[in-house]
């Protein structure tokens, strides 16, 4: 039976080398057999579980390991080279014995080719060193004298032999490339100590050990290997402790662990370096710093500081744990450092967000003369990418290529990310293209750069591409691949990916189920998004904040509200992110006792020295009109980012203090705050409201002048804003060419602003070639900038044009109806605006309030009454909508127009809301143009009780007195102006009346 298994075996050994000869020698064969050792071990296992014969096998096979070993040791790899090139000719000479040795190497060649299966069997070939059944000289057997060295050889991936004492020798060479087993390992039986790359191995407790072992090690402080009688009691007991340490580290439980090791240092010579390792890996999954720097302690006691190994994984631990001073001093102290050390340091930073120093530290590793492994690389290159420092990362493309990393799929995908992150996709794209290997990451990277990139329909296109080539998408892929969809809107592309994602099976992933979420609430879906967001079978706070951010974005903060209060009730715990976006919501609400108890919540939970929460607290107080208490926030603030200052100086632009913002911009500049783009734009906002134009242009001048910064098409847009706001037309338009000339490409906003100067100038010539610059940049199809087109049309009476250009949008809101019906309106076309409403209910279009102060103010001019009556009734039994001092203005203007006075003055008596000045003094207007004497006297005594120091008034029953030829009565309104102190004010009253009932868009 075991000739027949080793002849079988020797044949498959020729089979699978391609030789051309069938061993007849039995003795060939079996050297055969011991060549292709995989299979011989495999066949040995089966063998000795077959015949009782099993310890004269192993005795014949350890003969035969020895005569293998002495003949290789005799033909060295030149001599293979060189055999090999003269095969025919020994051949052809007859020379049997070294035809023998000839078909030996080419065996062993093979063999080479089988690193990695050999490095496995070799190792399993040395457990067995022990076996009961081989031969006495096995321990004792020297090896020739030209080796000079006892002990059992094994062979490395390279194809060297080496003896017990040179596998020791390269241990302590350099410990940090082999894994520390000694109290992890599961028995006895599995080595101490394992090569990390030829997975050679090593027991301390060898009995082919050289006698030196123990002293390096006690000298290197890996340990004392102890000896005599109770060796195996104690190392069982050391092994059965470390299996602990180790179970209890993957539980999580710590501190228990840590415990066991400390008696563990009590009770044993010997230093547990291994669970060490176990305690430090565990603390780095934890985050527990304060157990890690408890382990530090041990190490520091066990005089253990200065290995290298546990020196670089404590690096790592307080990298992870999100202390990097801890970790740059252990780096300080480490005496000597490697490749890893320098690693984990680098990525330390890196991870911390602190990018420049992470290169800082890889440029000085460079210059001790270390080489950066491919690691390395990607670590700074990442660091790179979130610095966008695309000169850096450049050069390190270029080192990557000279030191042969550029066909590695990971180097090559963080060089994609890099470039990408950088901005250039164009780049990224070329070096995906040229990657000769890329895989699911690959692919994930460059989808990512388009994605964020707002190259949606690239990521999309590249995602198609990518299935057709057969590449699976993983969650990543996904992720990223639904973000370009919710940067597009693309509802559709998105449902086809939330069909993939179930039928691949990633929907319970809770990072998968939160972007669907946040694509969903982008496309507009909040219901369908909010299902989604049910039926998730886990979440956490990102899931809650993706939904409460949807409802927030899409003006449903009453809702983002609710579900924050539903988020509490259910026990998770929110964090600033939350905080920022419910904030956001009241801001958008106005809801300021909300606003209030999220201050309090966000104090209670220690989030108010956050900056980020403390700037949007600021933003949300001043929009709800507490200027006060904003700046009072702001002034407490421990730290302060120019983001809080833009978010005070634009609360104080929205509330039109206008002095305020300019003085609190002076005071950044003095504390060294380098104003951006954003805070020129606000303080720009705020000179424009305040009608300081001059000031604004002072600013807006010096941006470039004395800030070094460059004004971008916001800022710009917001001076020409602040001229046309201020009745400057002219030199809107102006600032417009100017702005042309110096290469800025103007946006939606900034045409939307110059459009409604030329519609206060009715400069129609204007509005034209602004039209054709508008078709030229391809904003014509923008809603916004077809409604504001439409109402400079109609400002400037051309409304035959306005209403060619309406029929013509390919998209219109409400926004757009309103503009047609109020220029209709504004040019005395009542019925046609009529027509215009009743078309825009067939459509579906829900009116709101300006739609309907639109319309009755159409009625007004055309006196309409029945059909303002209709429409003012109609308000709130068929829309809903209730009506507002604008509404009951119009109505008044309108019965008062047609004559109606009683009717007026009913009207006025049975309002459910007080009456306001804008009632009253669109009333005493129609009596001046009407001549009614007695009723723009009472009009007139209601007004001076509302605002006493307000001139229309006087001036406009003045007019009426004057009128009816009453010179008594007009003196003696003069003497009460004069003796009130109140100044005459022409065109106040009548700015006020077209302000209120007249609302331009």
């Amino acid at each position: 039976m075991p000739c027949l298994l080793l002849y079988f075996l020797s044949c498959l050994t020729v089979h699978f080398g391609d030789m051309r000869y069938s061993p007849s020698d039995p003795e060939q064969a079996f050297f055969s057999s011991l060549l292709c050792l995989p299979t011989a071990i495999f066949i040995h296992s089966f063998m000795a579980t077959c015949t009782t014969d099993g310890g004269r096998l192993d005795r014949l096979l350890w003969y035969e390991l020895n005569e293998l070993q002495d003949l290789r040791r005799q033909i060295n790899l030149k001599d293979l080279q060189d055999l090999q090139g003269k095969r025919k000719e020994i051949r052809a000479s007859g020379l049997q014995d070294l035809q023998r040795k000839t078909n030996l190497l080419n065996e062993l060649q093979i063999l080479c080719r089988l690193k990695m299966a050999l490095r496995m069997t070799i190792w399993r070939f040395s457990r067995g060193i022990n076996n009961r059944f081989n031969p006495p000289w096995v321990h004792a057997r020297p090896e020739p004298a030209e080796q000079g060295s006892p002990g059992f050889s094994t062979l490395k991936a390279s194809g060297r032999l080496l003896n017990m004492e040179q596998l020791w020798e390269e241990f302590f060479a350099d410990p940090s490339q082999w894994w520390d087993n000694r109290f992890t390992k599961k028995s006895s039986k599995h080595p101490d100590f394992k090569h990390k790359s030829t997975l050679e191995s090593l027991w301390v407790d060898g009995r082919l050990n050289p006698c030196w072992v123990n002293e390096r090690m006690v000298s290197m402080a890996l340990g004392h290997i102890q000896s005599g009688d109770g060796l195996k009691s104690r190392a069982r007991d050391c092994f059965c402790n470390g299996d602990k340490v180790r179970r209890l580290c993957q539980e999580g439980r710590l501190k228990e662990a840590l415990h066991m090791v400390e008696l563990m240092v009590q009770q044993t010579t010997t230093t547990p370096i291994g669970a060490y390792l176990c305690l430090l890996k565990g603390c780095s999954k934890r985050k527990a710093l304060a157990e890690g720097k408890q382990v530090h302690a041990l190490i520091a006691q066990s005089v253990l500081d200065s290995n290298i190994f546990l020196a670089n994984t404590l690096v790592h631990m307080y990298s992870k744990c999100g202390s990097v001073l801890d970790a740059h001093k252990v780096f300080s102290n480490m005496p000597q450092r490697n490749v890893y050390s320098w690693t984990a340091i680098i990525s330390a930073y890196a991870d911390s967000g602190q990018g420049e120093e992470a290169i800082n530290l890889f440029q000085q590793m460079q210059r001790t003369g270390l080489a950066p492994d491919k690691v390395v690389f990607v670590v700074v290159l990442k660091a790179c990418a979130s610095l966008a420092a695309l000169e850096q990362g450049k050069q390190l493309h270029s080192d990557i290529i000279k030191r042969g990393f550029q066909s590695d799929v990971i180097v090559g995908s963080t060089l994609v990310d890099m470039y990408a992150k950088c901005g250039c996709t164009d780049d990224a794209r070329e070096m995906f293209n040229n990657m000769s290997e890329r895989n699911v990451v690959s692919w994930s990277a460059m989808i990512a750069g388009y994605a964020q990139n707002r190259l949606g329909k690239e990521a999309l296109a590249l995602y198609e591409q990518m299935k057709q080539e057969g590449v699976q998408p993983d969650i990543v892929t996904f992720t990223c691949v639904l973000s370009a969809c919710a940067s597009l809107a693309a509802l559709e592309q998105g449902k086809q990916l939330h069909s993939d994602i179930i039928k691949r099976g990633f929907q319970s992933d809770v990072i998968v189920g939160n972007t669907l979420v946040d694509m969903y609430v982008k496309c507009g879906c909040t219901e369908d998004a909010r299902e989604l967001f049910n039926n998730m079978s886990e979440r956490n706070v990102v899931s809650w904040n993706a939904m409460i951010a949807g409802y927030a974005q899409n003006g449903l903060g009453k809702e983002a509200l609710a579900l924050y209060e539903q988020m509490k009730q259910e026990g998770e715990q929110p964090n600033h992110v939350t905080f920022v976006v419910l904030l956001k919501a009241c801001a958008s609400l106005a809801a300021l006792e909300q606003g209030k108890q999220l201050h309090s919540d966000i104090i209670k939970r220690g989030f108010q020295s956050d900056v980020i929460v403390g700037s949007t607290l600021v933003d949300m107080y001043a929009k709800c009109g507490c200027t006060d208490d904003a700046r009072e926030l702001f002034n407490s603030m421990s730290e302060r980012d120019v983001v809080s200052w833009n978010a005070m100086i634009a609360g104080y632009a929205q509330n039109g203090l206008g002095k305020e913002a300019l003085a609190l911009y002076e005071q950044m500049k003095q504390e060294g705050v380098q104003p951006d783009n954003v805070t020129f734009t606000c303080v720009l906002s705020a000179c424009a409201h305040s009608r300081l134009v001059d000031e604004g242009r002072c600013i807006f001048d010096s941006m470039r002048k004395d800030h070094g910064a460059t004004p971008d098409v916001v800022s710009w847009s917001a001076m020409i804003a602040g001229y046309a706001q201020n009745g400057l037309g002219k030199e809107a338009l102006a600032l417009y060419e100017q702005m042309k000339q110096e290469g800025v490409q103007p946006n939606n906003v900034t045409f939307v602003v110059l459009l409604k100067a030329c519609a206060s100038l009715a400069a129609l010539e204007q509005g034209k070639q602004l039209h054709s610059d508008i078709i030229k940049r391809g904003f014509q199809s923008d809603v916004i900038v077809g409604s504001t087109l439409v109402d400079m049309y109609a400002k400037c009476g051309c409304t035959e044009d306005a209403r060619e250009l309406f029929n013509d949008m390919s998209e219109r809101n409400v926004v757009s109806w309103n503009a047609m019906i109020a220029g209709y309106a504004q040019n005395g076309l009542g019925k046609e605006a009529l027509a215009l409403y009743e078309q825009m209910k067939q459509e579906g279009v829900q009116p709101n309030n300006v739609t309907f102060t639109c319309v009755l103010s159409a009625c007004a001019h055309s006196r309409l009454v029945d059909e303002g009556r209709y429409v003012f009734d109609s308000m709130c039994k068929d829309h809903d909508v209730t009506p507002t001092e604008e509404h009951y203005a119009c109505m008044v203007d309108l019965l008062a127009r047609a004559g109606c006075w009683a009717d007026a003055e009913l009207f006025i008596n049975k309002m459910p809301i007080q009456p306001d000045s804008v009632v009253w003094m669109t009333l005493l207007g129609a009596a001046r143009n009407h001549g009614h004497v007695e009723i723009g006297r009472r009009a007139f005594d209601l007004l001076v009780k509302l605002e006493p120091k307000n001139a229309a008034p006087y001036v406009l029953l003045s007019n009426i007195y004057a009128a009816a030829g009453r010179k008594d009565e007009l003196a003696k309104i003069r003497n009460e102006m004069m003796d009130a102190g109140v100044k005459k004010c022409l065109g106040a009253a009548g700015s006020k009346l077209i302000t209120k009932c007249m609302p331009l868009l």
